[in-house]
């Protein structure tokens, strides 16, 4: 592993392109570009800390999902019952916006390797199997990205903290036999999807569960983590639906407990001395601008202990 360059500024990984046009929808695409102005206008990002991805190879999506599912996507043939199942209209547009995505995260880990902390300000589509996409989620950055890094020999294991609401079945299944991936989701358990195939760990929450419930759970379980799988890189899906007024979700977190969720996750594997590419998964708030402010608190939670840690 390369050693680490002294950083105080949080570098970010987003493309305009990942603002796809999918009609009158609950996925908010717009949110990337909101969250983007919002960070830039309150001086927690610069224009110049933004990092534009290149798409990833098809080789390279091959690497978490399977031929004839990848063939499909190129060639547009999905049927009329996995596009239900995708949930979202598939277009070419979509497609290209995901390839950049998958480079995005894979990216953000690289960054994240060389600094300590990077946030990708989209990603964190865990829903899609090496087979098929669903639940807005076409195919599975993140795993993408993780098999991308081990395959270059840049990290040797990962872990991924899946705090979205809905659990990470898809990123459960692609590394179900990988011993190099450690997989824990924390999620809402009666909510979609209806079928969970296990993660390494799972934390299935009651409806309604509260700040203090959610955050005594998540401070009592990281470390373990670390203890069992000792990652070279932590990937942290730090979905914002957790909040008591998302639409997708019912749990009862606030704003202010997002917030010190993203500050637990960041500074227990920062302060363990393993890097964190953030992505932002899931946010469907009754009101845009709370989902946007969620996850601008994400950053700035992420910049905040990067400049502590470059000043200390």
């Amino acid at each position: 592993m390369r050693p680490r360059v002294s950083v105080t500024r949080l570098s970010v990984v987003h493309h305009p392109a990942y603002e796809v046009d999918i009609g009158p929808h609950v996925f908010p695409t717009a949110k990337y570009r909101l969250v983007r102005q919002r960070l830039v206008r309150s001086d927690v990002i610069a224009p110049q800390d933004i990092v534009e991805p290149a798409p990833v190879t098809d080789e390279e999506v091959l690497l978490a999902h399977t031929t004839e599912y990848v063939r499909k996507l190129r060639m547009g043939h999905l049927t009329v019952s996995e596009q239900l199942i995708l949930e979202v209209p598939f277009t070419r547009a979509l497609r290209e916006a995901m390839w950049l995505c998958a480079g995005g995260t894979a990216l953000t880990g690289r960054l994240a390797l060389e600094h300590g902390i990077a946030f990708h300000l989209g990603g964190g589509f865990h829903h899609a199997f090496p087979d098929h996409g669903e639940g807005f989620c076409l195919i599975n950055d993140v795993a993408v990205a993780v098999r991308m890094l081990l395959r270059d020999g840049v990290i040797a294991r990962a872990v991924v903290v899946d705090c979205d609401v809905h659990h990470g079945n898809g990123t459960a299944a692609i590394f179900s036999h990988d011993p190099t991936v450690f997989t824990f989701s924390m999620h809402q358990e009666h909510n979609y999807p209806a079928w969970k195939p296990p993660s390494d760990l799972d934390l299935g929450l009651e409806d309604g569960t509260t700040d203090r419930e959610y955050l005594a759970l998540l401070a009592d379980h990281l470390p373990r983590v670390i203890d069992i799988h000792r990652p070279d890189l932590a990937i942290y899906l730090a979905g914002a639906d957790p909040y008591a007024e998302d639409q997708l979700g019912g749990l009862a977190l606030t704003r202010a407990g997002l917030r010190r969720r993203d500050a637990l996750v960041t500074q227990t594997f920062h302060r363990s001395g393993i890097p964190v590419a953030i992505t932002l998964a899931g946010g469907y708030a009754r009101r845009q601008a709370e989902t946007v402010e969620i996850h601008a608190n994400t950053a700035t939670v992420a910049a905040e202990i990067l400049r502590g840690s470059a000043s200390a």
